[in-house]
C-alpha cells in the first residue's frame, strides 16, 4: 500500500493532538501489560466496529510515536531500506549537507552516486549516528570521571 507523501510528512501536532496522544499512550501502554495480545475494535459512528490485531512491533512503534506527539513533537517514518537524498540524511544527522559531503567522502558512511547526485541508505545514517553517540557517552563519561577525580564539582 503506498501512502500519500502528504500524509508522510511531518507537522506539529496541536495542543488538543498532544493531550490526545498522551491520553491515548497511556491507555495503550496499559493495554500492552498482559499477557494476551490487545485486540483493538475501529468503529466509524454509524457502523459495526471491526477488531484487529496488531503486531506487538507495530504496539510498541505507535507509543513510541505517541509520547513524542504527547512532548510536542513532530514525527516522520522512514523505512530502513530507504534511500535518502544527501539533504534528507544531513537533516537525520541534524548537520549541514556539506558536513554530510564531508562525511561521506571521507567513507564514513556508505553512499552510491545515481548520475550525478549520491544517495545514502537510511539504515547507514542511522547505524553511523548510533556509533557516533555512543562515542559521545564514553567522552561525556571519562569528562565526568575526571571531574570526581579532580573534585571540580560541576
Amino acid at each position: 500500500m503506498h501512502i500519500p507523501s502528504k500524509l508522510a510528512e511531518p507537522t506539529l501536532p496541536s495542543a488538543k493532538e498532544v493531550a490526545l496522544a498522551e491520553k491515548s499512550q497511556k491507555i495503550l501502554l496499559a493495554s500492552m501489560r498482559g499477557k494476551k495480545e490487545p485486540v483493538f475494535q475501529i468503529i466509524k459512528e454509524g457502523r459495526e466496529g471491526e477488531s484487529i490485531l496488531l503486531p506487538t512491533s507495530a504496539l510498541k512503534l505507535l507509543v513510541v510515536i505517541l509520547s513524542q506527539m504527547a512532548e510536542g513533537n513532530a514525527v516522520t517514518l522512514i523505512p530502513i531500506h530507504a534511500e535518502l537524498t544527501t539533504q534528507e540524511a544531513a537533516d537525520l544527522l541534524n548537520v549541514s549537507r556539506p558536513f554530510l559531503i564531508t562525511l561521506l567522502n571521507d567513507g564514513k558512511i556508505p553512499f552510491r552516486k545515481v548520475g550525478t547526485r549520491r544517495r545514502v541508505l537510511a539504515r547507514d545514517v542511522l547505524h553511523y549516528k548510533a556509533n557516533i553517540d555512543k562515542q559521545r557517552l564514553k567522552t561525556l563519561e571519562k569528562l565526568a570521571e575526571q571531574d570526581q577525580d579532580l573534585g571540580l564539582g560541576y
